[in-house]
């Protein structure tokens, strides 16, 4: 037993120091796409990043920056390092885990044999070793996020319950339980996902400490949700809230100062902590003292987000939604700004609302007013909560979103039919509606939110994968594969000898053998430990296919969501652990149990985590890659000094924010992201300094931006309004708090609306020029005005912070956009828009080469940004994976490139415009990011430019990679083709217009030679001459 725990010690970290170095090695050495940028910079200066917030992730992240040694450039690189450690940590934890379980299954007394013991350590090394290299826990493992933290706490949890169980009849074992309840309070502080580990240890407990039966497994079941629940929706919130409460009550009713309720509330939390645990000690009552001492762990644990509210009040410049009292920590801890969805009861998509009654008040919004020494309510929110007709809800529900494009999904993921039901419409007439059927909601659940947002995650780490483009339901993107060819076809069609644009440094394959042993070893461990089997089973369950239930994902995420269910493919790579020891067991019969066990651990190793670590190396290897951190600085450094940054989405605002907050790039820049500026909190920090950016000007004062004021402006046309109206008038109009500007609602309340959607913008010409804002070669074309009409019945926060801007600049300040065609709705001046090397400068001068969507192109700036300024963060490098967010970003600055060296030619000149083509085609290689339709139009560039050669060799390359798809569509199965035939008319079209080209241009000898590559159809071989 002495050697086991020695070799059992030595080999746990063996593993981890397997893990370190692999994820060491593969780490990406800079900020990540997605949440990863806001991340880091939180974590770099402690400051507040999106709801509900990650305190404990940011104040480890802070830990280890401080090993960059004052080089900023390393800060991440140290976070990232810091996922791949703790990672480490949960494959440490995780071979102790199968261990224990294992040596369980075949061990009756104290001692094992030799044979025992190396089988029961094989089957750590091989469970652990395998979950090392899974899809979705490597992913995480090399990136500045929190699910590699939330992932080690679930691993150190369920190993500390598994420590109680083995000392549980020790004097002092209660103190497991206790450390317990500090992890679970810690990791609140991380994410969530780590609470639905709680089921599992209550069954562990029970399981240790009494007989199992019916009625003690359901009455622990209940326990164990209640403490779920109890943590979820008490602790976390009820904390909080009562904290709010108490500052409400000691302030507007004692009248007594800010924070005086708040003082009262935790000392009074604290004082009745400290008699309970004195209490129930001094009466010997254990199980209360033990309750009691793990609710304040819990709560000391919990405490981290202190530091939020500390550092909200701090001010400082990444605060999203300024937490900095109870009552805003509650709205940000409930992530009041993402809203709620149903999920045990509640609408389908195309539910009406009550006719009888429509709408009930929801909670007022408070706000701290200095002035008055009060909270005042700046929304009372009536009747702002939409009650559904009872007869078109469900319980259960799974279809709820009324979006367009989800709609459309429900029914083709669930195929609806539908029962026609009599309902009242919005306009209050009665009309018969398609409400859906229970079983189709039901189908949709297992089609789409278990089947594809879970089982396919699932398969993806234990069999395969087809690649890493996002899936929404087709047979060629995002699916799990496994390598075996017949099951593969059947479902996927062809899979051998894919053409280039189908292959993908992602398409993994583990020929099912990972899922085998990992069901073999979850029936093995039934059989022989039933307790532990379900011990297991909830973990796995309660960490995946209850996140399914709860988050009741619509179609159409933004990203694949496999991260999310790391904790269920933890539990699954036990049971891999515990294949091991089926296995064991079955060649032990005919050999002898040391050999055995040599034999099976080696094979194991070779054929589970061996393929899966041979297999996923190329494409989780991140070093040496910059995608995100180059992205983000050319974003800046294509802007003027001082200038105004317009963003929208995740990816072209949180890389940015890591490349000024942690590297100090550009920080004169501000950028301002469209979205976030509904929030009040952020357009109050527009109005403040930050580093070297000065304030942006409103003509609104700060109240009137406050929360619950002006979230939401009709447009109501009171007619006598015949011409356009100054941009600055209808700002002025909006801020007049007299009757004149407001309208009532049916709720009976009195809000601004806006008159007219015909909006002139007239143009200061010298001031525009005098600033730099207009470069001197465009001088002469400056419009007097500029005139657009609103595209919206309604205007929101943001909407009227970008127009009151807009007003109110000046001519002072650039203003830049990331894409102009994102606040079309509301400010149309595309046609103003120039592009200036990755962005869109707003210039009072129409655009000569306009593209909806896009603007104009301002050649001599965009030359020289694009040609001496951007890097590209080594995507070209060999070795570098390009993984699909840096390949669709990448696609977008191809773009930028094509459209320079159009214009350029446009222009005459010829070979500057070859000279970006050129550069274009170095940076994004067809090898790596393979050239389609959209690149299609830099052939003719070349030939235009009288590069001949070039062109010829450019339109070859595409014409073969589109060849060679015509050619695989060609040989699939006649049930797969008509996935295809969208992209068949597309192959078809490119080919055509390289046709065209290649006829204008003379160039017959290339068409010739593609030609015979080519199978034509009969009725396109005159088009192909």
């Amino acid at each position: 037993m002495k050697n086991f725990k020695q070799l059992n010690l030595i080999l746990g970290w063996f593993s981890f120091f397997v893990a370190a170095v692999v994820y060491a090695l593969t780490i990406e050495p800079t900020a990540s796409w997605w949440d990863c940028g806001e991340y880091i910079a939180t974590a770099f200066k402690l400051q507040v990043g999106h709801p509900p917030g990650a305190p404990l992730f940011q104040m480890a992240g802070r830990f280890f920056s401080l090993f960059a040694f004052g080089n900023n450039e390393k800060v991440a690189m140290m976070v990232n390092l810091m996922s791949g450690l703790v990672s480490a940590f949960t494959i440490l934890f995780l071979f102790w885990t199968i261990t224990h379980m294992a040596r369980k299954l075949i061990v009756k007394k104290e001692e094992m044999t030799a044979g025992q013991m190396y089988a029961v350590l094989g089957s750590g090394l091989v469970g652990a070793l395998a979950y090392t290299f899974t899809d979705s826990f490597w992913f995480s493992a090399v990136e500045g996020e929190v699910y590699a933290m939330s992932s080690f706490f679930t691993a150190v949890v369920f190993w500390a319950i598994l420590k109680w169980e083995e000392q549980a009849e020790q004097k002092h074992s209660i103190r497991w339980i206790v450390l317990i309840a500090y992890l679970v309070g810690l990791s609140i502080g991380v994410h969530l996902l780590n609470l639905l580990a709680i089921p599992a240890i209550a069954f562990v407990y029970y399981y240790k400490k009494y007989k199992p039966n019916t009625r003690g497994t359901i009455i622990t079941a209940a326990i164990s949700i209640f403490l779920l629940a109890f943590i979820m929706y008490i602790i976390i919130p009820w904390v909080v809230d009562l904290a709010a409460k108490f500052e409400l009550l000691f302030v507007n009713k004692f009248h007594l100062p800010f924070n005086s309720g708040i003082i009262f509330y935790f000392v009074l939390i604290i004082a009745a902590l400290i008699f309970g645990i004195g209490y129930t000690r001094r009466k010997g009552k254990l199980i209360a003292n033990t309750a009691i001492l793990a609710l304040t762990f819990i709560l000391i644990g919990y405490s981290s987000f202190l530091m939020l509210v500390i550092r909200a009040n701090a001010n400082t410049p990444i605060n999203e939604n300024n937490p900095d009292d109870a009552i805003s920590l509650l709205s940000y801890l409930n992530r009041e700004q993402y809203g709620s969805w149903p999920i045990f009861h509640g609408q389908y998509y195309n539910s009406p609302l009550d006719p009888r009654n429509p709408h009930e008040d929801g909670s007022p919004v408070y706000i701290r007013d200095v002035e008055k020494g009060r909270y005042v309510i700046t929304d009372e929110r009536k009747q702002s909560i939409s009650i559904y007709d009872p007869k078109f809800t469900t319980i259960f529900p799974r279809m709820y979103s009324s979006q367009e494009n989800h709609i459309k999904a429900y029914k083709s993921w669930a195929k609806i039919k539908g029962v026609p039901v009599q309902g009242y419409n919005s306009n209050g007439e009665l009309e018969t509606i398609m409400k859906p059927t229970f079983g189709e909601n039901l189908y949709f659940l297992f089609r789409y939110q278990l089947g594809h947002m879970y089982f396919r995650y699932f398969m993806w780490n234990f069999a395969g994968r087809q690649n890493d483009v996002e899936g929404h339901g087709g047979i060629n993107n995002g699916n799990w594969l496994s390598g075996i060819t017949f099951l593969d076809e059947y479902r996927l069609g062809k899979q051998t000898d894919l053409p280039q644009s189908m292959q993908s440094p992602a398409n993994n394959k583990y020929y099912l053998l990972p899922f085998i042993l990992g069901v073999i070893g979850m029936l093995f461990h039934f059989k022989r430990n039933y307790k532990d089997g379900v011990i297991v089973a909830l973990l796995f369950f309660m960490t995946g296919i209850a996140i399914v239930i709860y988050l009741n994902q619509t179609p159409f995420q933004p990203r694949e969501r496999d991260y999310a269910y790391a904790g269920s493919f933890y539990a699954f790579a036990i049971w891999i652990g515990l294949g091991v020891m089926s296995l064991f067991e079955l060649l032990s019969r005919k050999a002898s149990p040391v050999l055995s066990a040599a034999v099976v651990t080696l094979s194991c190793v070779v054929l589970v985590p061996g393929i899966m670590a041979a297999s996923n190396w190329d494409d989780h290897d991140r070093s040496n890659k910059y995608a995100a951190r180059d992205f983000a600085a050319n974003y800046l450094n294509s802007c003027e000094p001082n200038a105004i940054l317009i963003t929208n989405g995740d990816n072209d605002t949180f890389p940015l924010w890591y490349a000024q907050e942690v590297e100090g790039i550009r920080t004169d820049v501000r950028v301002v992201n469209y979205m976030l500026a509904s929030g009040d909190w952020y357009v109050h920090q527009l109005a403040r300094k930050i580093y070297d950016s000065e304030p942006l000007k409103f003509m609104l004062t700060p109240k009137q931006y406050d929360k619950g004021i002006n979230e939401f402006i009709p447009y109501v046309s009171k007619g006598g309004i015949a011409d356009r109206v100054e941009l600055k008038d209808l700002i002025a109009f909006i801020a007049d708090e007299t009757t004149r500007s407001k309208v009532t609602l049916q709720s009976g309340e009195n809000i601004n609306y806006f008159p007219t959607k015909r909006i002139k913008f007239t143009v200061d010409s010298a001031k525009a020029v005098s600033s730099g804002i207009v470069p001197a070669y465009m001088a002469d074309k400056v419009v007097p005005v500029i005139e657009w009409d609103i595209q919206t019945n309604y205007l929101i926060k943001n909407d009227i912070m970008l127009l009151d801007f807009l007003a109110n600049n000046n001519w002072e300040r650039p203003l830049y956009f990331a894409s102009p065609s994102s606040v079309n709705k509301v400010l149309g001046v595309e046609k103003y828009c120039h592009q200036t090397g990755v962005v869109y400068k707003f210039i009072p001068v129409l655009a000569e080469d306009y593209v909806p969507g896009l603007g104009g192109v301002d050649t001599e700036a965009s030359f020289d940004i694009l040609m001496n300024k951007c890097k590209w963060g080594n995507l070209n490098q060999p070795g570098v994976y390009v993984d699909r967010e840096s390949y669709r970003n990448s696609m977008m600055h191809k773009q930028n490139f094509m459209r320079l060296a159009q214009v350029l030619v446009k222009k005459g000149k010829n070979t500057e415009a070859i000279a970006v083509a050129d550069r274009c085609q170095a940076e994004f290689p067809n090898d790596k990011i393979t050239f389609d339709y959209y690149m299609l139009p830099l052939g003719e560039v070349y030939y235009q430019a009288g590069a001949i050669e070039k062109g010829n060799n450019f339109l070859k390359t595409i014409g073969n990679i589109y060849i060679e798809d015509l050619n695989y569509y060609s040989s699939v199965s006649p049930e797969f083709s008509s996935y295809y035939q969208d992209d068949r008319m597309q192959a078809y079209a490119v080919m055509s217009r390289i046709w065209e080209w290649g006829e204008r241009y003379g160039q017959k000898p290339m068409l010739d030679e593609l030609k015979s590559k080519m199978i034509i159809p009969e009725d396109l071989k005159d088009v192909f001459q």
